[in-house]
């Protein structure tokens, strides 16, 4: 009786065959990886953002500063780890304030990209401010497309708290 070692070419040529169109079947799902990352990193920054103008905004309440404009006056409410300036009762849209509040570190950039590329934060920060409407900062990944961002809006007044653009869609980041 002949005794069989090992597999046969084919048997071998055959699995090669079923990894192949398992790969090709299953990385399509893989490659979009990177993209939905950095927008689940967006949506975790607005919910810190959106967390700590819960705080401010209790805070300002508390202390009675809520329903104060930034100008000219300037309220403020500590939270514990910085005193923070606020609009309304809410972070203003500046990379301070939301430094302090937010506890995250920002290099100063413009278009998608970072103004000094010698930074080592891993957010980019851009302040924009139009005339009639609210201030506004701008927020991405460092190395992230240009149109992956969020924008931050802050409270144009008592009754406008501040807003965020959508978040862009896995394909922009």
């Amino acid at each position: 009786m002949k005794r069989q070692q090992g597999f046969t070419l084919i048997e071998l040529v055959v699995v090669i065959i079923i990894l192949g169109i398992l790969a090709v079947t299953a990385a399509p799902k893989f490659i979009n990886l990177q993209s939905d990352a950095r927008v689940s990193a967006l949506q975790g920054a607005k919910a810190a953002i959106q967390g700590a103008n819960s705080l401010v905004y209790s805070k300002a309440a508390l202390s009675g500063v809520e329903k104060l404009a930034a100008s000219p006056t300037a309220p403020s409410v500590n939270i514990g780890t910085a005193t923070v300036i606020t609009n309304f009762g809410y972070l203003q849209a500046t990379k301070a304030e939301l430094e302090k509040g937010v506890d995250i570190k920002f290099d100063v950039g413009a278009d998608g990209a970072a103004t000094a590329s010698t930074g080592t934060a891993e957010w980019v920060i851009k302040e924009t401010a139009a005339s009639g409407q609210a201030k506004s900062v701008e927020i991405w990944q460092k190395g992230a497309p240009a149109a992956c961002k969020l924008t931050y809006f802050e409270a144009k007044d008592l009754a406008t708290p501040p807003s965020f653009t959508s978040l862009p869609a896995a394909s922009a980041c």
